[in-house]
């Protein structure tokens, strides 16, 4: 069973999908977006779902440290909740605190240039995401 995970921010979305397994999450893409104009990305999302076989989502609700949930994560359960009706499939809040640190920090230790890390940041923080959230299901 495939399961997407999606790391939600106010101008883009990181994708990354699991193995058929739900082992390893690999980066997709990066998908651009207009939180201001109401455009999510949805039908590429939706997209990428078919292409996968995907037949769960989990999508990173950033926390502040104290555990409480500020405009970021109310942002992201209010996308969570609209992409859920569109996909028909489950979609699961997975606590993100830290994921585009540690993303940063791979990207750091890999040596890859502040330019290339401005492009993947994104999508290796989905990918963060969802390796977390499936290393619980073990």
């Amino acid at each position: 069973m495939r399961v997407l995970g999606l790391d939600v921010g106010s101008k883009t979305i990181g994708v990354a999908v699991s193995d058929e397994l739900g082992w390893t999450a690999q980066g997709v893409k990066t998908i651009v977006i207009d939180e201001e104009r109401n455009q999510f990305g949805i039908s590429e999302i939706e997209a990428i779902v078919k292409e996968y076989g995907v037949e769960k989502v989990v999508v990173g609700l950033p926390k502040n440290m104290n555990g409480t949930i500020g405009p970021r994560g109310e942002a992201s359960q209010k996308f969570a909740k609209m992409l859920e009706k569109k996909v028909q499939l489950p979609v699961i809040l997975w606590d993100e605190r830290l994921s585009t640190v540690a993303a940063e920090r791979v990207l750091l230790e890999a040596d890859i240039s502040r330019k290339k890390r401005k492009k993947v940041i994104d999508k290796m923080a989905a990918v963060m995401i969802l390796q977390g959230f499936l290393d619980s299901q073990m």
